[in-house]
This record gives structure tokens, sequence and C-alpha cells, in this order.
């Protein structure tokens, strides 16, 4: 019987677990038992489930980024990675505090999910978004103009990964290549695909913040025009 790419991809992640995360602490809590979302996420999801997604994810983003070796990753504050459930009274999804290694999942948004079985499918691909926060380089600029980019690689991995979720753009979709999330993994992909490993070597110049000049660098051509080329592609 052939495995789905997904099934692959997360027993691969499973049998490099020991090896790649060694030193690693996943920690999962619930502060929010007390909310329907909060017991929402413990009935269909679980703290055991989320942990393991972590320990997936992180291995899955190194796998992207091409970091083999533990000194080529951004360090994890205090060698670990947490997730915290907690209720927020905002339409936000999840956030990552770059300063703590620390996701927040709103149980409000968890206690909104609809559909059999979408609650592990959109979590899983809302913890891959923000694990790759955590691992990506050049956080420190995520307060300025270049914020696109870094959401754009998180959507990309979770695209990587299996997990688009079905309220995304479709591709080719999008008025500029900067729109962020869904708009920017979309045309990351296209970049990548047509450059594998794209997508490692953008993280790489990351570390001195984000530059247009960068496309130019690894792709041989402006990024206003392989936006073209994309639109293209698509009919846009």
């Amino acid at each position: 019987m052939q495995l789905s790419t997904r099934v692959l991809a997360s027993l691969l992640a499973v049998a490099g677990l020991a090896a790649t995360a060694a030193g690693l602490r996943f920690e999962v809590t619930n502060n929010a038992t007390t909310t329907p979302g909060g017991q929402r996420f413990d009935r269909e999801y679980g703290v055991g489930l989320a942990e393991q997604v972590l320990a997936e994810a992180s291995c899955f983003v190194w796998k992207i980024f091409n970091q083999s070796l533990p000194a080529d990753r951004r360090p994890a504050v205090d060698d670990r990675v947490k997730l915290v459930v907690n209720f927020v009274n905002t339409s936000i999804l999840a956030f990552e505090r770059d300063s703590e290694s620390s996701i927040t999942l709103n149980a409000g948004y968890v206690n909104n999910i609809t559909g059999d079985g979408e609650v592990r499918t959109l979590v899983t691909g809302l913890l891959y978004h923000e694990v790759t926060h955590v691992w990506q380089w050049g956080q420190q600029d995520t307060s300025s103009a270049h914020s696109w980019v870094y959401e754009g690689v998180a959507d990309f991995v979770r695209l990587r990964a299996g997990y688009a979720a079905p309220y995304w753009v479709q591709p080719g979709q999008g008025s500029s290549w900067d729109e962020s999330y869904s708009t920017t993994a979309w045309f990351l992909h296209y970049c990548d695909e047509l450059r594998p490993g794209f997508v490692a070597a953008l993280n790489e110049k990351l570390k001195d913040g984000y530059s247009d000049d960068d496309f130019l660098q690894i792709m041989g051509k402006p990024v206003q025009v392989l936006w073209r080329d994309y639109k293209a592609k698509y009919g846009g």
C-alpha cells in the first residue's frame, strides 16, 4: 500500500526526532480548560499530540531550511518550545512570542472550528506556521514593513507540510507578492520550484533583515519580474 505524502513525511519526522531534537523540550499547557475551546482542545487534540506535532514540525522546518546541524539553527530560548492554550478575546488564531519561543493558541478559535476532524487538521497547520516563527532567522525585523515575508515563509512551510487551509487564496491570486500569508506562500512555492532550496537561501539571508535584492541574488531575477512571471503562469 502506498503511503500518502503527509503520512510519509510524518513517519520520517518521527524517525528523526531522537537524533535531531536531542536536548530540546517541547512543552504544552492548556490554561483554558474551563472554556469550551479549551475543553474541545483536550477532547479533539490533546496535550500529547500537540507535543508530538511541535517536535515533528521543528524537524520539518529544519529540513526546509537545510539545517541538519543544531549550530545552523536559530537557538530556542532555554532549549524548549512551548505551546500554551489560552482564551484570547480577539479574532487572532495564534501567535508566537519571539523572546520566549512560546506559542499561544487561542481557545476561542478552536471552539469556532467547524467540520468533523477539522480541529486536528487546522490546529496542526497552525502549529506548523507558528513553529516556523520559532526557528526562522530575522525575527527582529517582524515589526517593520517586511513582516509579510516572515508570515509568507511560515505559510510556505505549512503549505509544504500539506496543511494549506481552506480559507487561503488560490495559486496565482493576489495583487502583490508582499500581501503576506497565503498569497506570499504560493509565490514562494513558485520560486522554490524554479530554484529548489530558494526558501532555505532566503531564510539564511534574513539574518540581516529582508531586502528585495535577496530575490535577485538567489533567483537571478528581480522580484517584480518573478511576480509577473508567476501571475502569467496562472493567467493573471
